[in-house]
């Protein structure tokens, strides 16, 4: 009995997580290498090792042959085969177990920085966090213990290349996990997260249980809870939002802390138009629109938001401009007021075709709609060039933008946090 040999096999297979057979097998596979190599031919050689006993048996056209005679050559030939199957199987063992791990937390040291970008030690190999991947503001250094989200794992120039990533909005979702039994317990689910990286995150919950409140289990007592992620991500902002079905009051919840007055949903455009009073107004935006920026894509809607006394402008010039075309009565009226449509600006946007199948209108009567509110829409948005909306002003003196016609959407939109800005 060979015991040496299996006793070596399985101490490999523990350490380099390979399956013992994987191995056996290429231990045949390198000796009839070297067999070859040995005999300079390329006749059928067979090497076979017994599973259980670890004995060797080699065959050359059906005659055994002695392994052990084939001399120093041939079994330099096995060990350089025996390391190339050995590595490949190391690799594949990587891959597959960390590609089974996409999107789970991985903890490891940083080993060294290569310009930016850290190199983490995971024990049976390395990963890489990319600067583009890390919190802005964070600076690693070698040795620190580090936290992430395995991002991708892929196969490249021989070897394994497990990405990560700090700056996920999964990486929340696991941080949660890890801290609030609930969520892992799904009794409280997170439907909905929107981040930007080291600076403010929403995320929306509900509790499947009326007797466990959301909020209050993801905060924890005194904050416990939500403090540890915080502390994780180096003091990132982090809003627990309620979600709902309604759309309306969802919208209203994502943009807390401020007060929503109103909100008119355009469901042709994905577009919220939400009401707040002027001193509400700065809330709702947040920084640098940083708020109503990650409640738009939280809930999935645009948003623009208008002061009361702009609101009833719009309302009352696209009932103007209705009452002026000729075939429309208050009927019809309110169903353009139903459908979400609260200015002219909105019924140039979503054009004809539309409107004559969400209102069952002919198309002339629907092309003159359209032509009315685009005269009207061209007077207002010149209007607006020289006298933007109260949200745009707000958020136009803090951007450093000249006025424009664009809703605040586009604006929040088109100036996205500026890292450099903020450190």
């Amino acid at each position: 009995m060979n015991q040496e040999l299996l006793r070596i096999v399985d101490g490999i297979a523990r350490d380099k997580n390979i399956s013992r057979d994987s191995i056996l097998a290429d231990i045949e596979v390198a000796m009839v290498s070297g067999a070859r190599k040995h005999f300079g031919t390329d006749e059928e050689i067979e090497v076979l090792i017994d599973r259980e006993t670890g004995d060797i048996a080699a065959f050359k056209d059906g005659l055994q042959i002695n392994i052990k005679d084939l001399g120093r050559i041939p079994a330099q030939t096995v060990k350089q085969v025996m390391i190339q199957k050995l590595r490949e199987d190391e690799r594949d063992s990587i891959y597959n177990e960390y590609q089974d791990r996409i999107g789970q937390i991985i903890s490891g040291n940083v080993a060294r920085i290569e310009g930016g970008t850290c190199i983490i030690n995971l024990g049976r190999t390395e990963a890489i966090l990319p600067k583009s991947e890390q919190i802005p503001g964070e600076r690693p250094a070698v040795g620190e213990r580090v936290r992430a989200l395995i991002y991708e794992v892929k196969e490249q120039s021989n070897q394994v290349k497990i990405i990560l990533s700090r700056t996920h909005p999964d990486f929340i979702r696991r941080l949660f996990e890890q801290e609030v039994p609930e969520v892992t317990e799904q009794t409280i689910e997170l439907k909905a997260l929107s981040r930007e990286a080291g600076y403010r995150t929403k995320a929306a919950v509900i509790s499947l249980d009326n007797k466990v409140d959301a909020v209050g289990a993801c905060v924890g007592v005194r904050g416990s809870r939500i403090k540890n992620i915080v502390d994780e991500l180096n003091g990132e902002k982090i809003d627990i939002v309620r979600w709902n079905e309604s759309s309306q009051i969802f919208i209203g919840n994502a943009l807390r802390p401020a007060e929503v007055q109103e909100t008119a949903l355009c469901f042709e455009l994905t577009r919220a138009t939400v009401v707040v009073s002027e001193d509400q107004l700065s809330l709702a935006i947040g920084k640098r629109g940083q708020n109503v920026r990650l409640a738009a894509r939280l809930t999935g809607w645009d948003i623009d938001i208008l002061t009361p006394t702009e609101y009833n402008e719009n309302v009352d010039s696209l009932l103007t401009t209705l009452r002026s075309v000729e075939g429309i009565d208050d009927t019809m009226i309110d169903k353009f007021m139903a459908l979400g449509i609260i200015s002219v600006l909105d019924i140039e946007e979503i054009g004809p075709e539309p409107l004559k199948e969400s209102l069952e209108l002919d198309m002339k009567l629907a092309t003159d709609i359209v032509l009315a509110a685009s005269k009207e829409a061209q007077r207002l948005s010149a209007l607006r060039s020289s006298k933007p909306t109260a949200a745009q002003s707000v958020l136009q003196s803090e951007l450093g933008t000249s006025p424009t016609k664009s809703g605040i959407s586009d604006l929040v939109a088109n100036n996205p946090e500026n890292e450099d800005d903020q450190e």
